[in-house]
């Protein structure tokens, strides 16, 4: 079914778990997110990035999502993750988006708030909700996001950010990265619990690859509702790839091949989400 990412992360929060938000660029890896979360039987967010706007078709990559959503078994809903430009969120929201990430985290706060709440009262009047952020999660290995600086969220920021804005979720940056650790991870438990104490929003973990599970399990404890995964589903996917092109074979089944390695690592992280006392 496909519904709103609002109305999927204000359950969340208020069951204690938290949705897997899944970066996607192809049929295939569409299809394994949805095929993972109904494994498990839970929702699911599929998101495609403005980075990858030059290489998928927007507009015909809403209708797909849309399509395989309304025949799933659990609910799917659609989103815009790191949007940089106004007139990428347009498109996406004018193509039924259910959700938007804009990302201002470059500004300084006084920048941020205006910009963020401009895309806010756009997105709010076609019933899209959105995300913004707070601090600046920086590059990991093997990722393909913009270099961020690995600045932390300040909770009093957060709030003001949060209460001026009208912002629906908050991508709190506590030490996580984008793409895969290269040293020992230092994510700040306490200040996520700072945050959430200083607002009242859906919070949200950037950099889900590599996290150890327990903390992962933690910051859900402590509010997270939605984690975004990208950069270890693609490393499973090009590992696959490079086995895969040692033997020849027809394109269809290197890529229904490559299917069924990310689906079981889309299923682990929907797993680990999940509340454990439910």
């Amino acid at each position: 079914m496909f519904i709103q990412t609002k109305e999927m992360l204000q359950a969340a929060q208020a069951g204690h778990y938290a949705v897997a938000a899944f970066n996607v660029y192809s049929l295939e890896t569409l299809q394994a997110a949805i095929h993972a979360a109904e494994q498990e039987n839970q929702p699911v967010i599929i998101a495609l990035g403005e980075r990858y706007f030059g290489t998928v078709d927007v507009e015909g990559f809403a209708a797909l999502t849309k399509s395989l959503a309304e025949k799933a078994s659990v609910p799917v809903s659609l989103h815009l993750d790191h949007a940089y430009e106004k007139e990428s969120i347009v498109r996406a929201i004018a193509c039924g988006f259910t959700s938007v990430m804009y990302d201002g985290s470059k500004h300084e706060l006084e920048q941020n708030i205006a910009y963020t709440k401009e895309i806010v009262e756009l997105a709010h009047q076609a019933g899209v909700s959105v995300e913004a952020e707070i601090g600046s999660t920086a590059r990991g290995a093997f990722s393909d996001e913009e270099e961020g600086t690995g600045a932390l969220t300040d909770p009093a920021s957060a709030k003001e950010f949060v209460d001026q804005t009208g912002v629906d979720f908050l991508a709190a940056s506590i030490g996580t990265l984008h793409g895969m650790y290269t040293g020992e991870p230092d994510i700040k438990l306490g200040l996520l619990d700072d945050i959430r104490q200083a607002v009242g929003v859906p919070l949200v973990l950037h950099g889900g690859s590599g996290t150890p599970d327990d903390t992962m399990q933690q910051a859900v404890a402590k509010g997270i509702c939605k984690v975004n995964v990208n950069t270890e589903v693609s490393l499973a996917a090009t590992n696959y790839l490079k086995q895969a092109a040692d033997n020849p074979m027809h394109l269809s089944d290197m890529m229904a091949g490559m299917q069924q390695a990310i689906t079981p690592v889309m299923a682990r992280f929907v797993r680990l989400l999940k509340n454990p006392d439910a």
